[in-house]
């Protein structure tokens, strides 16, 4: 199945929550929002790090806190996660689980359906369509255990009663221009790819009032 613009069927959300928003997509993700006019609030850990996110509410607090993600939804109407960790070759990796676990009991104690989460190619259903470097090398080597919490964090979303989409992106990159972009959950043809940074942002977004991709798991690339 395959997509370019999906179709506005809900509601406008012009209040909404970015998790992980310090992050490379997750800045690209906030000031697409508030171009757009949307009434962003962002959980950040570090204010230093939020100071550059420019027309968004700061909340200090950590995404793995239910109480404090309690406090930064109250009055939201959807959720935008772009929650991710390094490279954890040794050490298990729990973040991504554990926030979202304490994310899905926040949303469901104030009242908000909509959430759009971001995992990556490798997750769920998906592995063994990266490439062949990314499959043979830089999975099983670097990312394994990252990818180990991203199949935990999808499972406990898919198990929720929210109103879910799981955006899988191919290779990230750092280009500016827009391209085209390709939505599939029929991964049969698909080795790898790449998408930027800026068009998954934009992606995300379109989302948010959007029902094309509820309950599903698009892989998006160029």
């Amino acid at each position: 199945m395959t997509t370019s613009a999906p179709q506005s069927n809900l509601a406008a959300f012009p209040k909404i929550v970015i998790l992980g928003a310090t992050g490379p997509t997750g800045r690209y993700i906030v000031a697409q929002a508030v171009a757009s006019g949307y009434d962003v609030t962002v959980l950040v850990r570090s204010p230093e790090k939020a100071a550059e996110l420019k027309g968004a509410k700061i909340v200090v607090g950590d995404a793995r806190d239910e109480k404090a993600l309690r406090q930064t939804l109250k009055g939201r109407d959807a959720v935008i996660s772009a929650l991710g960790t390094p490279a954890s070759p040794f050490r298990e990796v729990t973040l991504l689980s554990t926030a979202t676990r304490a994310l899905v009991n926040a949303m469901k104690a104030e009242q908000i359906s909509r959430l759009i989460a971001v995992t990556g190619l490798g997750a769920g259903d998906s592995k063994g369509h990266g490439g062949f470097l990314f499959d043979n090398l830089i999975y099983p080597l670097l990312l394994r255990k990252v990818y180990a919490d991203k199949n935990r964090q999808e499972a406990i979303i898919h198990g929720s009663d929210l109103d879910w989409t799981i955006v899988r992106p191919s290779i990230l990159n750092k280009k500016q221009e827009h391209k085209p972009v390709r939505a599939l959950t029929d991964l049969s043809d698909v080795h790898g790819g790449t998408i930027s940074r800026k068009d998954v942002a934009t992606f995300l977004l379109d989302q948010v009032t959007s029902s094309t991709w509820l309950n599903k798991t698009p892989f998006i690339t160029w």
